[in-house]
């Protein structure tokens, strides 16, 4: 998927041994589709070399502040210059300091004095080097001046010490990226979405359940946490890995989920259920394995789970909800009467049969003004466009001001 298209993305490489994780960090910025210009350090050449960076990247690594290549020999000037983002990753401690005091005295430090483009950094160092005062008198110092600070993680470091510091991993730096250039329609706002199937127990052994993979709800939950939402994901058992920078909560039948999203209800701003949530549950589950009697198949008796979506929306002052329906077929018909039914206002809503599993999708918005149908494409470009779409159609008391 290329979410960076079209994005030219200057990298500087400060000095640290997580020079090693820009390497693959350039080669996954490429696969999204943007261009990469390396910028190092004399001190980042000590952990990997030029040659490997131009080799990753495609284009001539530049390292010094006198650099002839350039006809004006502005390198500092000309390379932030159509730059959509600078991203200093690593950042080392000495960098961080070097940027906070606005110091100038090689060509990393010039062009991010010097650039007119917005500049990332993703600390790297010791635990007690990011611990230390001055390095977080500097953190605050640039976040004050609009430096976005991307990380650290936490985790053994290359001294043998265990801690805060180290660099975020190559695919939480591209995730982050990626997020830095979405509309923050949301931003501020608590969000809850539910996603993926639920297994409802026959016996020990066998559960009913659906088809759902999950892949819609987590694209929706990685969309609104880079729309600048606190995002939480209450989800059935899926494959999915949880989306970055959001809180999954696990559950495996409907009442766990329903729980789960009372628990979590309070103080939330919208709610989202896409969850395939099962509208019965066995309710004779037995207690051992049933065995296979001839072909005389076990009975069965069932009783209504309950409705999350109904529950929420019933909130005298609660959140704003979203529903969703994926039928297989009169989509519009249906579509409508669920919403209508739920008394809620915003549905989304496809048919299963031609998106199931996959990563593609087409949905319809089904609002009080009738249906809008979005254009195919990647259910997370799809998602993208959803939150969009919910942050314009928030109440005013709920706008972004």
């Amino acid at each position: 998927m290329l979410d960076l298209k079209d994005k030219r993305i200057v990298l500087g490489m400060s000095g640290g041994i997580a020079c090693y994780k820009s390497a693959e960090l350039v080669r996954r910025l490429i696969e999204r589709g943007a261009t990469v210009d390396v910028v190092m350090t004399d001190a980042a050449t000590h952990f990997i070399t030029a040659v490997t960076m131009q080799a990753l990247s495609g284009r001539p690594v530049f390292l010094d502040q006198w650099d002839p290549r350039m006809p004006n020999n502005m390198a500092h000037i000309d390379l932030s210059r159509g730059a959509d983002a600078i991203l200093i990753a690593p950042a080392s401690a000495d960098f961080l300091a070097k940027l906070a005091q606005g110091r100038a005295d090689d060509l990393l430090s010039t062009l991010c004095l010097a650039r007119a483009c917005p500049l990332l950094v993703a600390p790297a160092m010791n635990r007690e080097m990011w611990a230390a005062a001055p390095t977080q008198r500097n953190i605050d110092q640039l976040i004050a001046d609009g430096v976005d600070v991307l990380g650290p993680g936490s985790g053994s470091q290359a001294c043998g010490e265990i801690g805060d510091g180290r660099m975020l991993e190559a695919s939480e730096l591209v995730v982050e990226l990626i997020a830095f250039f979405q509309q923050k329609s949301l931003l501020g706002k608590s969000v809850l979405i539910t996603a993926g199937p639920t297994c409802e127990p026959i016996d020990p052994i066998r559960v009913i359940t659906n088809r759902s993979s999950g892949k819609t709800g987590y694209a929706l939950a990685r969309a609104a946490w880079e729309a600048g939402a606190q995002v939480t994901l209450v989800s059935g058992p899926t494959a999915l890995p949880a989306p970055y920078g959001v809180n999954r909560i696990c559950v495996e039948t409907a009442q766990q989920m329903h729980d789960a999203v009372m628990d979590q209800i309070q103080d939330q701003d919208i709610f989202i259920s896409v969850a395939a949530v099962a509208d019965w549950r066995v309710a004779n589950i037995a207690t051992d394995k049933l065995k296979k009697d001839g072909n005389n198949p076990p009975s069965l008796s069932f009783v209504a789970n309950p409705d999350i979506l109904a529950t929420v929306a019933a909130i005298p002052n609660g959140p704003w909800c979203v529903g969703f329906a994926a039928e297989t077929e009169r989509l519009s018909e249906y579509a409508n009467q669920k919403r209508l039914r739920k008394g809620i206002p915003m549905l989304i809503g496809n048919l299963a049969q031609n998106v199931m599993d996959a990563d593609h999708t087409t949905v319809s918005i089904f609002d009080d003004q009738g249906e809008h149908v979005l254009a195919t494409s990647t259910k997370q470009d799809v998602a993208r466009q959803l939150i969009r779409a919910i942050a314009e159609r928030l109440p005013s008391s709920m706008q972004k001001p």
